[in-house]
């Protein structure tokens, strides 16, 4: 992958679709029903409306296939890297991510960005660590820069102790 750093690329991050998530609740990507619970403490990443969870918050852990969807709407052939892994979502549908900039919320920590060709190959990644104060435009940033490189057709964020997928990046 080439990175490109004089281009500004705009960026569209994207949650898990509505439509999706309505799916998921009743079956996941690995076809077993969602598990549903209270997180009593809260701070995991929800994948629909890409905030943390609070305390007491009613949720569900299910199986997902980030790049399936993709795929299917674009021809791809990710092959072996329809990968299946878990994400946190509200147990009810929610409204979503309140914009298509970086989420503020889960700007902190460490991500690994993930490209993707538009045959569903990866042909890189970035490791992203915020700082102590976090900075949703640093990250948009990196995103952008490798958008920038035409090899490119998506971005996966995900959390780097777990490898979970976080969130999905388009040109904007």
């Amino acid at each position: 992958m080439n990175t490109v750093t004089h281009t500004t690329t705009a960026i569209a991050v994207r949650a898990i679709e509505p439509e999706v998530v309505r799916g998921l609740l009743r079956i996941d990507d690995a076809g077993n029903p969602p598990r549903l619970l209270t997180d009593d403490e809260g701070g995991a990443p929800l994948r629909c409306c890409l905030r943390r969870i609070r305390p007491g918050e009613r949720v569900a852990l299910v199986s997902y296939a980030p790049l399936r969807r993709w795929a299917r709407e674009t021809g791809a052939q990710p092959g072996p890297y329809d990968e299946v892994g878990p994400v946190f979502i509200h147990a009810e549908p929610c409204e979503g991510p309140g914009g298509t900039g970086y989420p503020p919320e889960l700007a902190g920590g460490r991500r690994v960005f993930r490209a993707y060709s538009a045959a569903g190959g990866i042909l890189g990644g970035r490791l992203f660590e915020s700082g102590a104060i976090p900075d949703p435009g640093a990250a948009e940033r990196v995103v952008a820069e490798m958008l920038a490189d035409p090899e490119v057709a998506l971005v996966h964020a995900r959390a780097l102790e777990y490898g979970c997928f976080t969130f999905e990046v388009r040109r904007g």
